[in-house]
């Protein structure tokens, strides 16, 4: 793999993953405050179906 396409994927997460700060500060904030009180159970359930949904794109493109 090369550098730049890795680095240009972290750039696009980062975007991404800003946009709903940026955009919608207050909804974000109740969002974390919901987020932060779900079990450990479901939020690691939570993070494995995103790891395994990201592998399975690595894989496919």
């Amino acid at each position: 793999m090369n550098v730049q396409l890795i680095m240009t994927a972290i750039g696009l997460v980062l975007i991404i993953e800003g946009l709903g700060p940026l955009l919608f500060p207050n909804k974000w904030q109740k969002y974390l405050l919901e987020f932060s009180t779900q079990k450990q159970n479901v939020l690691r359930r939570l993070g494995g179906s995103l790891v395994t949904a990201g592998i399975v794109l690595l894989i496919i493109f």
